[in-house]
């Protein structure tokens, strides 16, 4: 580092960002995490204008006129759209350095990625950042940033497991001496339980269930284990018989049928990955044990449920939603001991 960049870093706030399919996190060095909104644009698609970004423009679901459409830019963890994608992450950038001189508000940027992204999809991830004001930008994949985030000793020569299952995908992984030995990316997560919920409604009930609803059924009442107590809740729709208004009462057991088949896949994910790890690991994987990140993991009887499928502990970790950035922003903190965790990538920077 020259002496140059040692002085702009003491006056820019370098940020980490979890660049999530469902939502996006900001953690700013120095102060923490200071943004937590939905990935969302609201985009006029008669004059291709953006009218909103994050939680106002999640609040336009389901509700706009026809010309006005609210989407998310990232499917499964990818950009699917590059132009809207940098411009809500210039947005975020933005609202973190409000008030700041331009010269100095152009960060270091850390973002995290699926772990299976392809070099092309990351160039993409590394070019919005660019556009959107990062002065450098740098890439992590996000079972190292949740495993970091939680705290694990992945430089250490011993193994650790860390499942993280967001809104697109679910990230895998068996990390040792700074790197990923084995991972697994699928894309079935928290948004897949979401449209499962959604078919069964319409399968068994004749209801149409909008996307909001079917995650607030979710996270109310869904499960992956049998629980105690079992929950109820009115799922509000429109009959697509009658095109009325209708309103049906389902059990925790209903919702949990629902969501089987896409916590099956999940589970056999993290068996597959477990059977392909080098047996030194998974002997310490077995005294340490499996741990969970991400918003998929809240689900009631997860934790009980691989850890009688894979038959090792399971620990859900603090903060589940913020680990990735968290993690994020430990390698902004400790950037020259941490780089070698960074995925090897041509990074360039903005002109001086």
């Amino acid at each position: 580092m020259t002496a140059y960049d040692r002085i702009f870093n003491r006056f820019s706030r370098d940020i980490g960002i979890d660049l999530g399919t469902a939502n996006t996190l900001v953690y700013v060095s120095g102060k923490g995490i200071v943004i937590n909104e939905p990935s969302v644009v609201a985009l006029n698609t008669k004059t291709k204008q953006i009218l909103a970004i994050g939680s106002e423009a999640r609040s336009m679901v389901g509700r706009t006129p026809a010309h006005i459409v609210a989407i998310r830019p990232l499917v499964d963890g990818v950009i699917s759209d590059f132009e809207i994608t940098e411009q809500m992450l210039k947005y975020f950038i933005n609202k973190v350095y409000q008030g700041t001189p331009g010269y100095f508000s152009r960060p270091q940027v850390v973002v995290g990625i699926p772990s299976g992204g392809t070099d092309v999809e990351r160039r993409a991830v590394v070019d919005a950042a660019h556009n959107a004001g990062a002065r450098a930008a740098y890439l992590i994949e996000e079972p190292m940033a949740a495993a970091i985030g939680s705290r694990l000793p992945v430089q250490d020569a011993s193994g650790s497991m860390i499942v993280d299952i967001g809104g697109g995908t679910t990230e895998i992984a068996v990390i040792s001496l700074g790197g990923i030995v084995i991972s697994r990316s699928i894309r079935v997560a928290g948004d897949e339980m979401n449209d499962s919920i959604i078919q069964y409604a319409r399968e068994e009930f004749n209801l149409l269930l909008g996307e909001r609803t079917a995650e607030d059924v979710k996270i109310k009442i869904g499960s992956a284990y049998r629980i105690e107590e079992p929950l109820e809740v009115a799922m509000r729709g429109r009959d697509m018989v009658t095109g009325l208004p209708k309103e049906v009462i389902v059990s925790s057991d209903q919702i949990r049928e629902a969501l089987s088949r896409s916590v099956k896949i999940i589970v056999n994910a993290i068996k597959e990955a477990v059977e392909e790890t080098p047996p030194e690991l998974v002997a310490d994987i077995m005294s340490r044990g499996i741990t969970l990140a991400g918003g998929g993991s809240l689900l009631r009887g997860f934790d009980t449920l691989r850890s009688r499928e894979t038959l090792m502990p399971v620990h859900l970790t603090d903060d589940p939603l913020t680990a990735v950035v968290r993690g994020a922003g430990v390698v902004l903190e400790e950037l020259e001991t941490l780089k070698d965790v960074l995925i090897p990538t041509e990074v360039e920077k903005i002109p001086r």
